[in-house]
């Protein structure tokens, strides 16, 4: 099965890529480039929901074969990946989150009672459900802590906020900027998401001397090298099987 495997930045793709062996190939697409290792496609989509979605939906559309687009060969998942702010102390720095809710912390409106999410309001949606049995397995396979991942546009900055998501997505482990879009393009192509993290900080104050980007980096890499077995021979009738 071939997996599509979308980041925000190169440096989060080079590390997924340093877990897979065999030659690299590069191939081009609109605004961007693969790199290709066996079965795994890993894009660089870039920062926040709105060019992860975009990046992501190229590359389905492409199907992204070396000679162009190839409809014999689409792929069978597409996994959201990189570093990202966690809720300590669930989930320490350096450790790993795969995400059983890809959800959109702050896609709505505010209003004089609060925050809504778009779902409130009668229309979209703000969350996605990765396969369970997938879940399970990579969370197994990598020692990871399993649980709902927050989509944001603007990084938490600060302890109120922090707090605020918290209490309204109790039992959040993390927060990045790019699941939730990768997720909609995903949705409309009809292939299974997962997302997977690395903890480089903790959600809140931004405290850049307390970030451990180097060792989240090589977290990440572990987890596709472990997880990689997994994601190439997950078929989506084991979730359908419950």
């Amino acid at each position: 099965m071939r997996v599509l495997v979308v980041t925000a930045v190169p440096v989060e793709r080079n590390a997924v890529t340093r877990a897979f062996g065999g030659a690299e190939e590069h191939v081009a697409l609109p605004g961007a480039e693969l790199h290709r290792r066996g079965a795994f496609d890993v894009l660089a989509g870039g920062a926040g929901p709105a060019a992860a979605a975009a990046a992501t939906a190229f590359a389905l559309a492409s199907g992204a074969s070396a000679s162009g687009a190839s409809a014999s060969a689409p792929y069978g998942l597409v996994v959201s990946a990189g570093i990202g702010g966690a809720f300590t102390p669930v989930t320490p720095l350096g450790s790993l989150v795969v995400a059983d809710g890809i959800v959109a912390a702050d896609l709505g409106a505010e209003t004089a009672d609060g925050f809504l999410p778009v779902t409130a309001l009668g229309f979209g949606r703000d969350r996605f459900t990765p396969p369970p049995a997938l879940v399970r397995a990579v969370a197994a396979a990598t020692g990871a802590a399993a649980g709902p991942v927050l989509t944001v546009s603007t990084v938490t900055g600060s302890a109120e906020r922090a707090g605020a998501l918290l209490a309204a997505h109790p039992g959040a482990l993390a927060e990045a900027m790019e699941g939730f879009g990768v997720a909609e393009a995903a949705a409309r192509a009809d292939v299974p998401v997962l997302e997977v993290r690395a903890v480089s900080n903790a959600v809140g104050p931004r405290d850049r001397d307390a970030w451990r980007i180097g060792d989240a980096l090589a977290a990440l890499t572990d987890a596709f090298g472990k997880a990689a077995p997994v994601l190439q021979g997950w078929n989506s009738h084991e979730d359908l099987e419950g």
